[in-house]
């Protein structure tokens, strides 16, 4: 990723809440005679753990293509993204960019237990069903709990804390106040771009700047 000061996100705190946030990641590996591998799979963040450590699993094919376990990976995080227009900023001269927040964070996978991966496997369904007025729980019902156990075997659970990142939080921040604020306004108005989660983190960094 290109270094650039101005859009740098450095903070642990700031990158949990970002893997929180945005459970879909893009898990890619480089292996020897295989060349880079990417698989895409939800992740949990190990709320028990200090740093950053991640929780998933990979279908066992994915496990062997990866080598999952024997050398480095990165998982790519993606949050709020959108393109902007320059006929928003009112001014001349003025481009077309992309405004996103994104991490790369690398380390290496821990291979866990037929009864770990069980354990991860459940606290995903958990964490995706709880919002449901009615969550559909991995344990529901002893039939369900069951095909659980048997399907776990299909799949090889990890847990992979991050030994260094880099990410890119790239909000405007080269622009002047007034600039920002219109794109912001924009990103709120219906049309092709409508993005209210962008405009919605665009003004959270802009509230950090200012503050």
């Amino acid at each position: 990723m290109r270094p650039n000061p101005d859009y740098t996100l450095d903070d642990v705190d700031e990158i949990r809440v970002l893997v929180r946030d945005n459970p879909w990641a893009s898990i890619v590996s480089f292996v020897p005679g295989k060349g880079l591998i990417a698989s895409h799979y939800p992740i949990l963040l190990d709320d028990d753990a200090d740093g950053i450590v991640l929780l998933s699993h990979v279908g066992r094919p994915d496990e062997r293509l990866h080598e999952l376990g024997g050398h480095e990976a990165m998982v790519i995080i993606h949050g709020p993204q959108g393109y902007v227009s320059p006929s928003w900023y009112d001014a001349s001269p003025a481009v077309p960019t992309w405004n996103f927040t994104v991490a790369h964070l690398y380390g290496t996978p821990e291979i866990l237990s037929g009864e770990e991966n069980l354990h991860v496997l459940e606290r995903l369904v958990e964490h995706f069903e709880s919002p449901l007025p009615e969550p559909y729980l991995m344990n529901r019902t002893l039939e369900n709990a069951d095909y659980a156990a048997r399907i776990v075997h299909g799949t090889v659970g990890f847990r992979m804390r991050i030994d260094r990142f880099e990410a890119k939080d790239k909000m405007s921040q080269d622009k002047p106040a007034e600039v920002v604020s219109r794109v912001i306004d924009a990103l709120g108005e219906p049309g092709p771009y409508q993005n209210p989660a962008l405009a919605a983190r665009m003004a959270a960094v802009h509230q950090g700047v200012q503050a």
